[in-house]
């Protein structure tokens, strides 16, 4: 219900809440009965809106509550009533409300499990002496106190252990009153918003020197060239601090101390962490000679962001112990390098952190560093070192090396073999072809590789990341090679997938354990039809994944039903229904009749070359030498030279009273006597007319017809044929029949 400009906590709810969040709303007052039914909430978060009063039993039914937050509101007051049956209260915020003090006496007596409390405002200005009765041990506490002035002596001491107290404030007076309540139960002390820029009030600190705290931190103070000597001594002198930061501070001088450092060094101090420390005249600052004595037992120190251009070598020799070393974000360049890590510095360092600075020469920075003998992980990435040589020389110890957004092109033999980790992401590599057998991991992301690296090189390899690349696909011959591969991270690669990548994703077992981000980061960019679409939902067709065979399938079976039809066909004389489809057309375009001043013949004469003889010499002369002679159509005669001979044959026929068919077992038999029947059997039969005249010069069975001349069949079966006889006496009985009917 957050950021819904509600103006009351909403009714109706019920038990079943645990979790109520109504920050950011405009919500002015907590009734009694707004929450009296939430009895099993955990949280209450009601930061961010205009609360300015709540009834003295708003949170009497919430006795298993544990976070409270009341902070950025308008409370000018806090009622120890509110918090009174609050048993289970673990987390209470009541920081940026308009209240002076908190009470007469304490708010939180009751709230014997707090665990963290975090109060004050611009208006806070009073902490009373029984303020915090009832606390005995707080994991943190935060104190907004920027105009904190009245603080009464022992108001802390109610409070037996704090792991982590913040103090925001500005006067160094309150500030020595509450550490001087403090020195036995914090053990983190955070020092926010506040100067200590007058030396004269240095004095109030030393009562610090007396301080159990195992952690100090400084954050957004100010310091100076006059106070820095007088809080050096101070920490060195408490006697179980071990750690010491700076965070976003700001020094104003040159490191030129005013007064000598006095103090003697530390025998716990550990750790000091200075982070973006301001020094406005930073490329005046010396040499800190004065420091050097105080730095020996020192383990892990990091100035990052703090424009340090140089460390001086005999401040680097004096490091002794120094283990860790951070010096990310700064000025470094190649030869303030080498003179900062010279012979005999940093003797103990095992990690160095010189990413974001100014480095350009990697032989140079690895030459520099070569004498460190106990030196196992490096971080120089954020460099600019572009083309690197193929010879370097580096510590032997080496084994983590972090090279990433380095602006290398290409790898070489540089790279030093001992290594164990290897990250060169964001480099814009094509390939890495290193022979590194001790690797372990191996991080490539960013780059534009293709490809897998090859296992071979790498055979100890168990964490890779290859994410957003070029890479395509990986083949499982890849995936295996790598033995003893665990991790590999490929997400954010534009994948093809293709059937031999799904398969191989599919079928692979426990890749899922394996692949790093896997199934969300893992999308196809093709085939077009599944982009966008996680490769591990991808499930291609068998047309897709088997297409050569599925298209050499295709072509086999077009061929064999083409096969088939062809024997079909062969067989039901699918050729000669062809042609006869094509003579109907032919004859479609044409008139059924042709006009009567085109017909030139009395018969055209179909018959086979086999009974030319008789034809010639017998029929014809018979007929064209009568009285009145018949005109006859013989395609060797009359045919026009160089005509289609289909068209010869139409034409014929068309300018032709009759059609005579002199039939033997050769017409049946020859190819253009077909054709010329086939021709017919459409153009004349079809049309009802007898202007086919049938003539057996043999016997024929009627079933020694094809089957396919389905009419003429019919005709022999149902009408009158001539016959030519064999005897002489009946012949001319036969001329005298066949002339009346060409007469017809």
């Amino acid at each position: 219900c957050s950021s819904m400009d509600l103006d009351f906590i909403p009714p109706g709810l019920t038990a079943k809440i645990t979790v109520l969040n109504l920050a950011h709303n405009r919500i002015k007052h907590i009734r009694s009965q707004d929450l009296q039914q939430a009895v099993n909430l955990r949280a209450l978060l009601l930061q961010s809106n205009k609360i300015s009063s709540i009834d003295e039993d708003s949170f009497h039914s919430l006795g298993k509550l544990e976070c409270l937050d009341l902070s950025n509101n308008n409370l000018a007051h806090l009622s120890p009533v509110w918090f009174g049956h609050l048993f289970s209260l673990q987390h209470l915020h009541l920081q940026g409300n308009s209240y002076r003090d908190l009470g007469e006496s304490s708010p939180f007596s009751n709230l014997r499990n707090l665990s963290s409390l975090h109060l004050g405002n611009p208006q806070f200005s009073t902490i009373r002496q029984g303020n915090f009765e009832g606390i005995e041990l707080l994991d943190k506490l935060w104190i907004d106190g920027g105009n904190l002035s009245q603080y009464e002596p022992g108001s802390l001491k109610w409070i037996k252990k704090i792991n982590h107290m913040i103090i925001n404030l500005r006067s160094v007076n309150v500030f020595s009153a509450i550490v001087r309540d403090l020195l036995h139960s914090v053990t983190w002390l955070e020092v926010r918003k506040i100067a200590f820029s007058i030396p004269a009030e240095m004095q109030l600190l030393r009562v610090m020197s007396s301080s159990f705290a195992k952690k100090i931190s400084f954050k957004q103070t100010l310091l100076t060239d006059a106070t820095v000597p007088e809080i050096v001594s101070i920490l060195e002198d408490m006697p179980k601090l071990v750690e010491v930061d700076m965070i976003d501070c700001r020094l104003l001088g040159t490191g030129r101390w005013e007064i000598q450092i006095q103090a003697n060094q530390s025998q716990t101090l550990r750790v000091l962490t200075i982070d973006k420390l301001s020094i406005e005249e930073f490329y005046l600052f010396t040499d800190l000679q004065a420091v050097e004595g105080l730095l020996s037992l020192l383990t892990k120190v990091t100035v990052d962001n703090t424009k340090v251009f140089l460390v001086p070598c005999r401040l680097s020799q004096h490091l002794l112990s120094l283990e860790y070393l951070d010096l990310s974000a700064n000025l470094l360049g190649d030869f303030s390098l080498e003179h900062s890590a010279c012979q005999g510095g940093w003797p103990s360092l095992q990690t160095l952190n010189l990413s974001q600075n100014s480095l350009s020469d990697l032989e140079m920075t690895g030459k520099s560093l070569s004498h460190l003998s106990n030196l196992i992980l490096l971080d120089i990435s954020q460099n600019n070192f572009g083309e690197i040589p193929d010879v370097c020389k580096w510590p032997k110890t080496l084994k983590y090396l972090n090279l990433s957004s380095t602006q290398i092109p290409k790898l070489t033999t540089c790279i030093p073999p001992t290594l164990e980790v290897l990250d060169v992401s964001a480099n814009n590599l094509m390939e890495f072809g290193l022979q590194l057998p001790f690797l372990k991991e191996l991080y490539l992301a960013k780059n534009q590789l293709k490809t897998l690296p090859g296992a071979a090189r790498i055979p100890n390899l168990v964490a890779m990341s290859v994410r957003r690349n070029k890479l395509n696909s990986f083949s499982r011959e890849e995936f295996e090679s790598f033995k003893k591969l665990e991790l590999l991270d490929a997400s954010d690669n534009n994948f093809i997938c293709s059937c031999e990548f799904l398969s191989f994703i599919h079928r692979q077992a426990g890749i899922a354990q394996v692949l790093v981000g896997w199934p969300d980061k893992y999308v196809c960019d093709s085939p077009l039809a599944v982009r966008g679409v996680h490769v591990g939902a991808v499930h291609l067709s068998l047309m897709e994944c088997h297409k050569f065979l599925v298209v050499s399938l295709i072509c086999a079976l077009v061929f064999l039903v083409i096969l088939f039809l062809v024997a079909v066909g062969y067989k039901y004389h699918a050729v000669w229904y062809l042609r006869m489809t094509w003579a109907w057309l032919q004859a479609k375009r044409k008139p059924k009749r042709a006009p009567p001043k085109d017909i030139c013949y009395d018969a055209f004469v179909s018959y086979s070359e086999n009974d030319s003889d008789w034809v010639e010499n017998i029929m014809v002369r018979e007929l064209e030498q009568a009285c009145p002679p018949f005109r006859l159509c013989l395609h060797k005669r009359d045919f026009v030279p160089g005509k289609w001979i289909v068209d010869n044959i139409i034409d014929s026929i068309e300018k032709s009273h009759k059609t005579l068919f002199v039939l033997s077992e050769h017409f049946v038999q020859s190819e253009w006597c077909r054709y010329e029947l086939d021709f017919s059997h459409f153009r004349l039969f079809d049309e009802n007319n007898d202007a086919a005249i049938l003539v057996l010069l043999e016997p024929i069975q009627s079933k020694a017809i094809p089957k396919r001349f389905c009419k003429l069949r019919k005709i022999m079966n149902t009408k009158t044929y001539l016959e030519w006889p064999l005897e002489e006496e009946q012949q001319q009985m036969f001329w005298e029949n066949l002339k009346g009917a060409l007469k017809l």
